[in-house]
């Protein structure tokens, strides 16, 4: 494993205001030293999933967001739930990359955060199927559901919930250890 590992943070939200980006960059600023983070912010450019496209000279987007998640040890995503399911802009991301193989193996967190009572439970579980299947390393410790996001986060987007504090830092660890117990590159 290397001394500092790459991780590339993805909003399952196109919002400007999303309470998942703000935590997001939330959950980047309470990571060890160890994990480096880059902001995927192409989820908004990404064509529709169009299996003709889906070619080694696809669309610019497409081929960005792949060699990013292979340059990637690990993965971290915060979704919101839309209409009892995954955001479309995400669920279209990952469909860019069943063929490609680029979340083959790779550790990733998975943050569902919603104001409702439920926490996302749906869009949390479709995800987890998605990423099954595309053979995403989720560790049982790297998920968490997020219920009444808006209760706990200040108007800065920083986290107010104590508990939440120590989740979130159970989830890194989670996740650092995932890498850890990957194969050397």
């Amino acid at each position: 494993m290397p001394d500092t590992l790459n991780i590339l943070a993805v909003s399952g939200s196109l919002r400007e205001k999303s309470s998942n980006t703000a935590l997001m960059h939330a959950i980047i600023g309470l990571a060890p030293e160890e994990m480096r983070f880059e902001v995927y912010r192409g989820l908004g450019d990404l064509p529709h999933f169009n299996p003709d496209l889906d070619t080694e000279a696809g669309p610019a987007a497409v081929t960005e967001l792949r060699s990013r998640l292979a340059a990637a040890d690990a993965v971290l995503i915060c979704t919101p739930e839309y209409g009892n399911g995954v955001p479309g802009s995400l669920k279209n991301a990952l469909d860019w990359i069943v063929s490609s193989g680029e979340f083959v193996n790779k550790p990733t967190a998975v943050i569902t955060a919603s104001p409702t009572p439920m926490g996302g439970d749906k869009a949390h579980a479709s995800l987890l199927l998605t990423l099954g299947m595309i053979n995403a390393v989720v560790d049982d410790g790297a998920t968490l559901m997020i219920p009444h996001i808006s209760l706990k986060l200040d108007r800065e987007g920083r986290i107010k919930d104590d508990a939440l504090v120590r989740d979130i830092e159970a989830m890194l660890a989670a996740l650092l250890s995932a890498c850890r117990a990957q194969p050397s590159k």
